[in-house]
């Protein structure tokens, strides 16, 4: 009687051959479709390996897609440290967390990506979704009482922005400024932007171009 060898999943031999084909087909993947668009069958596909071989190096799609922008931070730690406590100080617990996972890393990767966003539209677009589909999304989705995706945009431009201004243009107070201070200004913007009452803007559309 023989013993069949158990089938080795993937093409590569070394793990980390592996790991690294994943990332290199992820970072296309996700830049030609966008977060939602990739699929974790395509990816591996692309990368020639057996699509088992995302959650056995990664864990799934989300931490996939952190891994690819060589971003410093778990999304669901985030979600999951962020999240419980007071639904009215989500806002200030949110700039808290994005502060000091910047600062952790002294801007770092999260830094580099901010910059890069102006001119390469593939990392703005990636950016924008590694913020509001992956971190932010799911924080709004749990108390936003309406509109959960434009709540998540807004959220996102008040925290995009706040790491443009503190670590890429390092305009004054706002870089040297303390934690506190910050969660403090703009902590309450970003919870009008959770739960407060949005206008729709109707009335200032429909004005436009009247004289």
């Amino acid at each position: 009687m023989t013993t069949r060898e158990p089938r080795r999943r993937g093409r590569r031999t070394s793990g980390e051959d592996t790991r690294a084909a994943l990332l290199t087909a992820a970072r296309v993947e996700f830049a030609e479709r966008g977060y939602d668009g990739a699929t974790v069958r395509r990816i591996a596909e692309r990368a020639g390996v057996d699509a088992a071989m995302v959650n056995h190096w990664f864990g799934g799609k989300a931490q996939l897609f952190t891994a690819s922008l060589d971003v410093p931070v778990d999304p669901s730690a985030i979600v999951a440290t962020v999240e419980p406590g007071d639904p009215e100080q989500l806002g200030e617990r949110i700039v808290a967390m994005f502060l000091r996972v910047w600062d952790e890393a002294s801007g770092g990767a999260l830094v580099t990506l901010i910059r890069s966003v102006a001119g390469h539209p593939a990392a703005a677009r990636m950016m924008r979704e590694f913020i509001v589909r992956v971190v932010i999304g799911p924080l709004v989705g749990r108390v936003a009482p309406d509109r959960a995706e434009e709540r998540a945009a807004l959220v996102a431009s008040q925290v995009i922005g706040l790491g443009m201004i503190r670590y890429v243009v390092q305009l004054e107070p706002l870089a040297s400024a303390s934690h506190a201070t910050l969660v403090a200004q703009v902590g309450p913007t970003v919870q009008r932007y959770l739960t407060g009452p949005l206008p729709d803007g109707s009335a200032v559309d429909g004005s436009v171009g009247r004289s």
